[in-house]
């Protein structure tokens, strides 16, 4: 193993504005607010302000799901653009202050409720609609989801911050980060795999938030769509990940979830707002563009 740099942290580290690669622009060491701007407010009781990353995508399918079961979870969802830093507008911090997407706000409780967090946000719909999770009385099959739900909201940071960051983002090459945690990533593919060889979803038989928390991840990244490693991670070779990544992903809603706030990719597949139904069949971005 080689490595082309040699560091030594420094007694006090300070930020510096031109390090950070791809994410320079929007990562500052401090919270809180950058600019004032409201967020908008649609007609609907449940306001999403999010963009399809994988984290973001999960509220959009789960509202979908619903929406297919015939529950009343209509939805206004809106773009937050995190790479022109909407992310640190004064009315995103108030729904987040960690502003980071996605963000919900209920309108529909007495006060308006805030719920942020994805993991947090699948659980609170869940338990609102008592559906895609077992309820408390089946104590071992919920505790099972809420296993693997949890599970997700500890692992992805490794794939997404630390495989995808190094392997896709950073502005150099290092060897030994990209391999530290190309073998975790492995792991953790092996441990879903192993999961999935006995189960036909993470949770047990039914499917629930676990896997639409898992999916936008481990789904997406076997199905080839995430950071362009299919070959470097040897993905075909998951064969039960495979299995349920391709069931997960031929859902009706996942599909329509998948699009709303996609911002990037087939302007067919790109749904920046989401106010109604009909919006899947007349607003997605082709259609937009084919008008103009």
């Amino acid at each position: 193993m080689s490595q082309d740099n040699d560091y030594t942290p420094p007694t006090v580290w300070t930020w510096d504005k031109e390090s950070g690669g791809h994410f320079a622009s929007v990562n500052r060491p401090i919270a809180g607010p950058t600019h004032d701007k409201e967020l908008p407010v649609g007609k609907h009781p449940f306001q999403l302000y999010s963009l399809a990353t994988p984290n973001g995508v999960k509220v959009g399918i789960m509202f979908e799901e619903l929406l297919a079961q015939d529950f009343d979870a209509e939805y206004d969802a809106w773009p937050i653009q995190i790479g022109d830093g909407d992310q640190f507008g004064s009315g995103f911090v108030k729904v987040n202050p960690n502003s980071k997407i996605p963000a919900l706000m209920d309108y529909s409780t007495p006060e308006p409720t805030r719920v942020f967090e994805s993991g947090a946000i699948l659980l609170y719909l869940a338990d609102k609609f008592g559906t895609l999770l077992p309820e408390p009385e089946d104590y071992v099959a919920r505790t099972e989801a809420l296993n693997w739900l949890f599970w997700q909201m500890g692992s992805a940071p490794f794939l997404g911050g630390g495989f995808g960051h190094f392997y896709t983002y950073a502005p150099t090459k290092i060897e030994y980060a990209i391999d530290r945690y190309t073998m975790e990533v492995k792991r953790q593919l092996d441990v879903l795999n192993r999961r999935l060889a006995e189960s036909r979803y993470l949770g047990g038989n039914e499917y629930t938030i676990a896997d639409i928390a898992n999916w936008p991840w481990y789904g997406q990244l076997v199905l080839g769509r995430l950071y362009e490693a299919g070959e470097f991670l040897q993905v075909e070779s998951y064969e039960h990940v495979q299995r349920w990544a391709k069931e997960i992903d031929a859902r009706p809603a996942v599909r329509r979830g998948y699009m709303v706030n996609r911002t990037f990719g087939p302007l067919e597949e790109q749904l920046h707002e989401r106010h109604d139904a009909s919006d899947f069949r007349l607003r997605t971005q082709d259609k937009l563009e084919a008008k103009d």
